[in-house]
């Protein structure tokens, strides 16, 4: 089973979208899918229609659990979504109490590890959204995935903004020995304006190695497929937006992404 982290620590740069569009193509090549949404503000669940106040169990209600786990346990918070071979381990608010119910713990880093080990014989490949911050949640993505992917908004605020998560990632890579295999992925590209070309070529200087060669372009289809609750790939399969993400599955899929990694 393969495990993705969809993360960075500035908001707005496509992060709900890749794991959305990535997951959808995905089940249209017959994968089976599990998204976890581990962002207390459950976007990813809005996205897809499932209400974060309604739903019966989530994310949260497993890290409370973690030391009964269970694969039955963990199938029965999953939530089918309107997507053939698409699950959701849903988010609610009170995961934003994490960190101050549970955050010095001895392992509490390793809990979402220990939950998709429940379900490893199920799903063919996992995509993790974050929350924009630094705390016990992303601790746990980033522990528990294989490959971290980083949408970067093609601007240079949100360059700076990368400088910050690949600075985390160095200091939490110090801190548990250990190396994390990323890559950068430019979104809401528009060659029409001097920014994004220019804040493209900027990304390329500074992190060629670990900067996946294409962009994902800007795309009205990406906002009316959330309003329809169902992944781009499926509204809109001949979007240009849609056939960006088939390239970069395909580019992750391969994992002859860059090899130079913070340590």
């Amino acid at each position: 089973m393969k495990v993705w982290t969809i993360a960075n620590q500035k908001g707005g740069v496509g992060k709900t979208t890749t794991v959305a569009s990535l997951a959808g193509t995905l089940a249209k090549r017959g994968q089976k899918v599990l998204m976890v949404d581990t962002d207390p503000h459950a976007s990813l669940g809005y996205y897809l229609g499932v209400d974060s106040e309604e739903v019966s169990a989530s994310l949260y209600d497993l890290f409370l659990q973690h030391k009964a786990l269970s694969r039955d346990k963990v199938v029965g918070h999953l939530v089918p979504t309107q997507v053939d071979n698409l699950h959701l381990l849903p988010a609610t608010m009170a995961l934003a109490t994490l960190d101050r119910a549970l955050g010095h713990q001895e392992g509490m880093g390793l809990i979402l590890r220990n939950i998709l080990s429940q379900v490893d014989a199920d799903f063919d490949v996992v995509l993790i959204d974050c929350p924009p911050v630094l705390g016990v949640l992303m601790v746990n993505a980033m522990a528990a995935s294989q490959h971290i992917v980083i949408p970067v908004q093609t601007e240079f605020l949100a360059i700076k903004g990368l400088e910050r998560m690949l600075k985390t990632m160095e200091l939490m890579g110090r801190s548990k020995h250990t190396r994390y295999s990323y890559s950068i992925v430019p979104t809401m590209y528009d060659r029409r304006t001097k920014a994004s070309p220019a804040a493209l070529q900027k990304l390329g200087e500074d992190y060629g190695v670990n900067l996946w060669p294409d962009v994902i372009p800007v795309d009205t289809k990406f906002r009316d497929a959330s309003l329809a609750h169902l992944p781009a790939p499926q509204y809109a399969p001949t979007s240009r937006g849609v056939k960006a993400y088939d390239k970069l599955l395909d580019y992750l899929l391969t994992g002859e992404f860059g090899h130079v990694r913070v340590s």
